[in-house]
């Protein structure tokens, strides 16, 4: 995309986003070691106004990960640890009594709850009724929070990042499809490699303490998520987005074989609005000023694992949402001319070719 379609303030704006992304991820090594693709994924969500669902087991510093990031953002912090007793006023904030001791008179008085900060770890969110995740999942679409009647604003930016446990599921409240399709990434957390798991056992057992530069502040995060939003994108990357999205609709058109035979239900619109977003804050982090085919591909799996469930064929023969997706990669062609000349498609790019790139291509799995 040329970049005369955005202005010099713009471009600048763009420039300074990347060297902070660069910034943010060097002090970020100073405590995390690895997960370099969790810490690419929350940055782009962050930027794009978008929250996330953290999957992974005990013990792979999601919560240092995140208060560190919230840290490096000079934004305020909050973890919320979601239990089977806690109620949506635990979270929010209640009204109590106050009594004027001059006076005698009595007032209600707001204290506010742990939501009102701009970045929420809400740890095991299927650990609490849904009454108390509603209220979590209010915040997280309008922004606002409802108590006593009133409707109270969250300062933003506003971020929230939900983790579930995938081992323990007995007494758990697994939230509904309709509830997951609001969180822009499901992302996982895997297990570090050997040689990082020594570099953490090394640092985590000796005395240290280390110092955090603040990179950028909430003003600077306000006006980035709104040149992310100004980032133009072509016709034919829209075209591949909702390609890949529609793909996933069983018995919808031109729907592969390996979509009917393992998928119940596919995403919806708000898959296709998140690959864009998503594109465009990568694309930005990376210091460009267009959006590629490649940007789409690299966030579809997080977008789209959780709006693809599977049926029970695909559980039987152990074929995950992320595979579909990865099939799904395969079977669209990202650059115009592959497309112009695969019979099995219809033309969704208006014979236009992508932008040369200069990241690296989409790995299995990433």
């Amino acid at each position: 995309m040329p970049e005369a379609q955005m202005s010099a303030s713009d471009l600048e704006a763009v420039k300074k986003l990347n060297e902070a992304y660069r910034a943010i991820k060097a002090e970020l090594g100073k405590v995390i070691v690895g997960q370099e693709s969790v810490i690419d994924e929350l940055l782009i969500a962050i930027f794009a106004r978008g929250h996330c669902m953290l999957e992974g087991v005990p013990g792979l510093a999601k919560t240092l990960m995140i208060s560190t990031l919230a840290e490096a953002l000079s934004l305020k912090f909050n973890r919320i640890q979601f239990t089977p007793d806690l109620m949506p006023s635990d979270i929010t904030g209640t009204e109590v009594i106050q009594e004027d001791k001059s006076t005698g008179d009595r007032t209600f008085k707001f204290l506010s709850g742990p939501i009102f900060a701009n970045v929420i770890l809400a740890d095991e969110i299927n650990r609490t009724p849904p009454k108390t995740q509603a209220a979590l999942l209010e915040a997280m679409q309008e922004h606002k929070v409802t108590t006593g009647g009133k409707r109270r604003d969250l300062e933003p930016p506003f971020f929230v990042l939900a983790t579930q446990n995938p081992i323990e599921q007995e007494g758990t409240y697994p939230l509904p499809e309709a509830q997951l399709d609001r969180f822009m990434f499901k992302i996982f957390v895997d297990y570090p490699s050997e040689a990082e798991e020594f570099q953490i056992v090394k640092l985590t057992t000796a005395p240290q303490k280390v110092s955090l530069q603040k990179s950028l502040n909430r003003e600077d995060i306000l006006a980035l998520q709104d040149i992310v939003r100004r980032v133009p994108v072509a016709d034919h990357v829209i075209n591949y987005a909702l390609k890949l999205v529609r793909l996933t609709r069983v018995n919808k058109g031109d729907t592969p074989d390996f979509i009917n035979q393992n998928v119940s239900w596919g995403a919806g619109p708000r898959a296709a609005q998140y690959l864009i977003l998503g594109g465009k804050a990568r694309a930005v982090l990376n210091g460009r000023y267009y959006v590629s085919t490649e940007d789409i591909a690299a966030v579809a799996l997080p977008v789209l694992r959780h709006r693809i469930i599977t049926n029970f064929n695909a559980e039987a023969e152990g074929i995950t949402s992320d595979k579909i997706v990865q099939e799904m990669l395969k079977y669209v062609p990202r650059q115009g001319s592959e497309s112009l000349n695969d019979k099995r498609l219809p033309d969704v790019t208006g014979g236009k070719k992508d932008a040369p790139v200069d990241v690296e291509p989409v790995e299995e799995g990433k």
